[in-house]
Protein backbone atom coordinates (compact mmCIF):
# COMPACT_ATOMS: atom_id res chain seq x y z
CA UNK A 1 0.00 0.00 0.00
CA UNK A 2 2.69 2.38 0.81
CA UNK A 3 4.38 1.53 -2.13
CA UNK A 4 0.97 3.03 -4.26
CA UNK A 5 0.53 5.83 -1.96
CA UNK A 6 3.54 7.88 -1.80
CA UNK A 7 4.00 7.94 -5.84
CA UNK A 8 0.43 9.15 -5.95
CA UNK A 9 0.90 11.43 -2.96
CA UNK A 10 3.91 13.18 -4.41
CA UNK A 11 2.46 13.59 -8.11
CA UNK A 12 -0.95 15.22 -6.63
CA UNK A 13 1.45 18.00 -5.05
CA UNK A 14 3.83 18.74 -7.73
CA UNK A 15 0.74 18.84 -10.47
CA UNK A 16 -0.55 21.02 -7.86
CA UNK A 17 2.04 22.73 -7.65
CA UNK A 18 2.57 23.29 -10.87
CA UNK A 19 -0.68 23.94 -12.39
CA UNK A 20 -2.22 25.57 -9.09
CA UNK A 21 1.06 28.15 -8.49
CA UNK A 22 3.34 27.93 -11.25
CA UNK A 23 1.11 28.20 -14.10
CA UNK A 24 -0.81 30.65 -12.99
CA UNK A 25 1.87 32.97 -12.19
CA UNK A 26 3.98 31.84 -15.60
CA UNK A 27 0.81 33.28 -17.74
CA UNK A 28 0.05 36.36 -14.71
CA UNK A 29 4.25 37.50 -15.55
CA UNK A 30 3.91 37.21 -19.04
CA UNK A 31 0.25 38.84 -19.56
CA UNK A 32 2.00 41.92 -17.50
CA UNK A 33 5.18 42.22 -19.36
CA UNK A 34 2.95 41.62 -23.11
CA UNK A 35 -0.22 42.98 -21.89
CA UNK A 36 0.67 45.89 -18.79
CA UNK A 37 -2.64 48.00 -19.38
CA UNK A 38 -5.16 45.22 -20.05
CA UNK A 39 -3.52 42.45 -17.49
CA UNK A 40 -4.14 46.19 -15.22
CA UNK A 41 -8.13 45.93 -15.68
CA UNK A 42 -8.10 48.62 -18.40
CA UNK A 43 -8.67 51.28 -16.02
CA UNK A 44 -9.75 54.49 -17.08
CA UNK A 45 -8.70 57.06 -13.88
CA UNK A 46 -9.94 60.48 -14.03
CA UNK A 47 -7.54 63.15 -11.42
CA UNK A 48 -5.37 59.94 -10.39
CA UNK A 49 -8.22 57.95 -9.56
CA UNK A 50 -9.99 54.98 -10.97
CA UNK A 51 -13.53 55.64 -12.20
CA UNK A 52 -14.01 52.65 -14.36
CA UNK A 53 -12.48 50.14 -16.78
CA UNK A 54 -12.59 50.09 -20.40
CA UNK A 55 -13.86 46.48 -20.74
CA UNK A 56 -16.91 47.25 -18.55
CA UNK A 57 -19.93 49.63 -18.95
CA UNK A 58 -21.72 51.27 -16.65
CA UNK A 59 -25.27 52.80 -15.96
CA UNK A 60 -25.73 56.30 -17.23
CA UNK A 61 -29.39 57.21 -16.72
CA UNK A 62 -28.83 60.93 -16.52
CA UNK A 63 -29.92 63.11 -19.76
CA UNK A 64 -26.84 64.77 -19.53
CA UNK A 65 -24.40 61.75 -20.53
CA UNK A 66 -24.14 59.65 -23.39
CA UNK A 67 -26.29 55.94 -22.40
CA UNK A 68 -24.54 52.64 -23.17
CA UNK A 69 -26.42 49.45 -24.15
CA UNK A 70 -29.24 48.14 -21.51
CA UNK A 71 -27.64 45.90 -19.62
CA UNK A 72 -29.56 42.33 -18.80
CA UNK A 73 -27.38 40.98 -16.31
CA UNK A 74 -28.57 40.61 -12.37
CA UNK A 75 -29.86 41.54 -9.90
CA UNK A 76 -28.55 45.06 -11.31
CA UNK A 77 -27.56 46.99 -14.11
CA UNK A 78 -23.65 46.44 -15.76
CA UNK A 79 -22.79 43.72 -13.03
CA UNK A 80 -19.67 42.38 -14.06
CA UNK A 81 -19.71 39.48 -11.61
CA UNK A 82 -23.43 38.51 -13.65
CA UNK A 83 -22.33 38.73 -17.46
CA UNK A 84 -24.50 37.51 -19.47
CA UNK A 85 -27.52 38.03 -22.02
CA UNK A 86 -30.67 38.08 -21.75
CA UNK A 87 -31.18 35.09 -24.15
CA UNK A 88 -34.20 35.91 -25.51
CA UNK A 89 -34.70 35.33 -29.12
CA UNK A 90 -35.62 37.92 -31.94
CA UNK A 91 -39.73 36.94 -31.90
CA UNK A 92 -39.93 36.38 -27.87
CA UNK A 93 -42.87 39.27 -26.83
CA UNK A 94 -40.78 39.92 -23.82
CA UNK A 95 -38.01 41.12 -26.03
CA UNK A 96 -40.35 42.81 -28.17
CA UNK A 97 -41.87 44.92 -25.25
CA UNK A 98 -38.37 45.67 -23.48
CA UNK A 99 -37.37 47.27 -27.24
CA UNK A 100 -40.23 49.16 -27.42
CA UNK A 101 -40.33 50.34 -23.65
CA UNK A 102 -36.89 51.22 -24.61
CA UNK A 103 -37.73 53.15 -27.86
CA UNK A 104 -40.57 54.99 -25.83
CA UNK A 105 -37.44 56.07 -23.55
CA UNK A 106 -35.69 57.54 -25.68
CA UNK A 107 -38.31 59.04 -27.67
CA UNK A 108 -39.28 60.57 -24.34
CA UNK A 109 -36.10 61.55 -23.07
CA UNK A 110 -35.63 62.91 -26.59
CA UNK A 111 -38.82 64.28 -28.32
CA UNK A 112 -37.42 66.35 -31.31
CA UNK A 113 -35.40 63.60 -32.52
CA UNK A 114 -37.42 61.86 -35.09
CA UNK A 115 -34.14 60.00 -36.22
CA UNK A 116 -34.59 55.88 -36.46
CA UNK A 117 -33.44 54.74 -32.86
CA UNK A 118 -29.89 52.41 -33.56
CA UNK A 119 -30.49 48.69 -32.05
CA UNK A 120 -27.25 49.09 -29.71
CA UNK A 121 -29.33 51.43 -27.70
CA UNK A 122 -32.49 49.01 -27.34
CA UNK A 123 -30.97 45.54 -27.31
CA UNK A 124 -28.83 44.53 -24.58
CA UNK A 125 -25.25 42.74 -25.78
CA UNK A 126 -24.34 39.06 -25.37
CA UNK A 127 -22.42 39.51 -22.20
CA UNK A 128 -24.96 42.55 -20.75
CA UNK A 129 -21.65 44.79 -19.70
CA UNK A 130 -20.47 46.42 -23.30
CA UNK A 131 -19.05 49.43 -22.60
CA UNK A 132 -19.35 50.39 -26.10
CA UNK A 133 -21.82 51.75 -28.31
CA UNK A 134 -21.71 52.38 -31.84
CA UNK A 135 -21.02 55.95 -32.98
CA UNK A 136 -24.62 56.12 -34.81
CA UNK A 137 -25.91 55.35 -31.19
CA UNK A 138 -23.49 58.57 -29.92
CA UNK A 139 -24.82 60.86 -32.83
CA UNK A 140 -28.18 59.50 -31.96
CA UNK A 141 -27.77 61.17 -28.36
CA UNK A 142 -25.63 64.22 -29.12
CA UNK A 143 -28.57 66.38 -29.47
CA UNK A 144 -29.89 65.86 -26.08
CA UNK A 145 -26.92 66.02 -24.34
CA UNK A 146 -25.74 69.12 -25.98
CA UNK A 147 -29.17 70.83 -25.12
CA UNK A 148 -29.10 69.70 -21.50
CA UNK A 149 -25.33 71.01 -20.98
CA UNK A 150 -26.19 74.18 -22.91
CA UNK A 151 -23.60 73.01 -25.47
CA UNK A 152 -23.03 74.03 -29.12
CA UNK A 153 -24.79 71.31 -31.18
CA UNK A 154 -21.67 70.96 -33.59
CA UNK A 155 -19.23 70.06 -30.31
CA UNK A 156 -20.47 66.52 -30.03
CA UNK A 157 -19.97 64.84 -33.33
CA UNK A 158 -16.63 66.24 -33.46
CA UNK A 159 -16.12 64.57 -29.98
CA UNK A 160 -17.48 61.62 -31.04
CA UNK A 161 -15.64 61.51 -33.84
CA UNK A 162 -11.74 62.14 -32.16
CA UNK A 163 -12.94 58.91 -29.51
CA UNK A 164 -14.15 56.90 -32.26
CA UNK A 165 -12.24 53.37 -31.83
CA UNK A 166 -11.88 51.78 -35.54
CA UNK A 167 -12.29 48.36 -36.47
CA UNK A 168 -10.28 46.00 -34.83
CA UNK A 169 -6.87 44.67 -37.10
CA UNK A 170 -9.07 47.30 -39.74
CA UNK A 171 -11.85 44.81 -40.58
CA UNK A 172 -13.38 42.84 -37.10
CA UNK A 173 -15.97 45.03 -36.24
CA UNK A 174 -17.62 48.23 -36.03
CA UNK A 175 -16.30 51.98 -35.73
CA UNK A 176 -17.26 52.50 -31.65
CA UNK A 177 -16.73 54.59 -28.85
CA UNK A 178 -16.31 54.25 -25.00
CA UNK A 179 -18.89 55.51 -23.42
CA UNK A 180 -17.40 56.24 -20.19
CA UNK A 181 -14.49 57.55 -22.15
CA UNK A 182 -16.82 59.80 -24.24
CA UNK A 183 -18.81 61.10 -20.82
CA UNK A 184 -15.56 61.76 -19.75
CA UNK A 185 -14.62 63.84 -22.27
CA UNK A 186 -18.10 65.83 -22.42
CA UNK A 187 -17.56 66.62 -18.71
CA UNK A 188 -14.52 68.53 -19.49
CA UNK A 189 -15.83 70.80 -22.20
CA UNK A 190 -16.25 74.25 -21.11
Amino acid sequence: MKAIFRPVLVSFIVLSLLTGIVYPLAVWGLARMAFPWEASGSLITKDGQPVGSALIGQNFSDPKYFWGRPSATGPFAYNAGASSGSNLGPLNPALIDAVKARVAALRSADPGNTAPVPVDLVTASGSGVDPHISLAAARYQAARVARVRALAPDRLPRLIDSLAEHRTLGFLGEPRVNVLRLNLAVDALK
